[in-house]
């Protein structure tokens, strides 16, 4: 084990989709509990018993797995890695980097985003029963 694998947390998985609100829609009928944390007619975030997955659509994102790291971190990778790190919307930062067999990682950071206080919420409405199921 490395010195950094503690600075690392997996967050969530995108797939690319042609309708947004089409494939939110077919997550909370088909698994039960689906909780929409944020949707808009571009991208969308759900969770299903505590996993994450984001709905992209094709020219925003690639699909991809999604690492959190914290700023140090994404420092260290982007200088690694010579990347570029790229604001989004909700106040995350994170650059992409292409794996062995071509699967696209995402490498974030959301210290003080808009995103870490949405995922935060959601973790804390799960840890209190009768909290964190709900499908609205």
């Amino acid at each position: 084990m490395g010195a950094h694998a503690m600075s690392f947390r997996f967050d969530h998985a995108a797939q690319q989709v042609p309708d947004i609100a089409e494939a939110v829609a077919w997550y909370r009928e088909t698994l039960p509990g689906t909780t929409v944390l944020y949707q808009d007619a571009t991208w969308a975030l759900v969770e299903a018993n505590g996993v994450r997955i984001a709905f992209v659509v094709k020219d925003q994102h690639p699909g991809h797995l999604a690492w959190r790291v914290d700023e140090a971190e994404m420092e260290r990778l982007a200088e690694k890695y010579n990347k570029e790190i790229r604001p989004h919307r909700d106040g995350t930062r994170s650059f992409y980097l292409e794996a062995p067999g071509g699967q696209s990682l995402e490498i974030i950071c959301t210290v003080g985003s808009a995103y870490e206080k949405l995922v935060a919420g959601s973790e804390v409405a799960r840890s209190v029963p009768g909290h964190g199921s709900s499908s609205e």
